[in-house]
């Protein structure tokens, strides 16, 4: 059961308090480089374990990494466990510019692929969570695969899932103080690789465009449409949602929202799913927050719940 710090009085206050004054638990992660198919790469972090223990695969949300402090909490519960561990950083994502102009988005499932391809041989379980946009790429990557889905995967969780990016995308462009601090703060990061991006490629990007942009939706319209093969944002949006995929899930799947996420509207939240996934939605939480006891001894309800769900489903 899940009961709300009573100290974070607001969904902001909850969203904000993990990256702001929680110390990440510290683990001994090992990074490895793999290479892409398309002559790209991504940057892993492991966290070591039994050879025939189950691996656990987690995926950050925009503009995070696998030093984001709700991965790190995700690994810290696979390792009470004696699990073995692995955190992908998106493309771009890990300190190193990935080599290609094409980055990450919201729907870009290959790359996951490729890493679960990569894993099949070295795990007969494996257990799958995703954060945010994490989330959206991996139920994505799911519905994808429906009944085909590989025999080694057995559940995944998605916690604070965007699963309708156009309506996420109007709320956090919208006005208000905390939108725009959100707002503003994954801009500055996506434009800065951005236009790197546009002197590593030139011509490729329209870089007035990429500068001028001051709302998501702007930004989404001028790059992640134009470069990954979109007409336009609404085009890239509508393909990349991933709230259409949930009916098509095999495995177990828990799905955990807050109804006051600050980023996505309740109202996007699926109410009906398929007998195989379990939805959870609390009227608090904030995005990736579900923080939970005192100030000074915190605990997060998300990573926890999480990791006890693919527990369950793996006895």
């Amino acid at each position: 059961m899940y009961q709300p710090a009573r100290f974070l009085f607001g969904p902001n206050l909850m969203t904000i308090f993990g990256p702001l004054l929680r110390k990440g638990p510290r683990l001994p992660l090992r990074r490895e480089r793999w290479e892409l198919h398309d002559g790209d790469f991504v940057d892993v972090d492991r966290l070591d374990g039994p050879a025939q223990a189950p691996l656990l695969v987690a995926l950050h949300g925009l503009e995070g990494s696998s030093s984001a402090h709700y991965l790190r909490g995700l690994l810290e519960q696979a390792r009470l466990r004696g699990w073995r561990g692995l955190a992908l950083n998106f493309r771009g994502c890990s300190g190193d510019m990935n080599r290609l102009l094409r980055s990450y988005h919201s729907g870009e499932t290959a790359d996951l692929g490729e890493v679960i391809s990569r894993v099949r041989g070295e795990a007969e379980q494996i257990v799958l969570v995703g954060c945010s946009l994490g989330g959206n790429v991996l139920v994505k990557w799911l519905g994808e695969q429906g009944a085909q889905v590989p025999r080694q995967i057995r559940a995944a969780a998605a916690l604070s899932v965007p699963f309708d990016l156009a309506a996420c995308s109007r709320k956090l462009d919208s006005g208000g103080f905390w939108r725009w601090v959100y707002r503003t703060r994954f801009l500055r990061t996506l434009k800065r690789k951005s236009l790197l991006k546009g002197e590593q490629h030139p011509g490729a990007l329209d870089t007035a465009r990429v500068a001028a942009a001051r709302t998501l939706f702007e930004f989404d319209d001028a790059v992640t449409a134009a470069v990954h093969g979109f007409e336009s944002a609404p085009d890239y949006y509508a393909q990349c949602s991933s709230g259409p995929f949930v009916a098509r899930v095999a495995v177990p799947l828990l799905l955990l929202s807050a109804e006051d996420d600050p980023f996505i509207p309740a109202s996007s939240i699926p109410r009906t799913t398929p007998p195989n996934v379990t939805l959870e939605v609390w009227p608090r939480g904030g995005h990736l927050g579900f923080v939970e006891g005192p100030p000074w001894r915190p605990r997060f309800y998300a990573e926890r719940r999480a990791v006890e769900f693919l527990a369950q489903q793996l006895r």
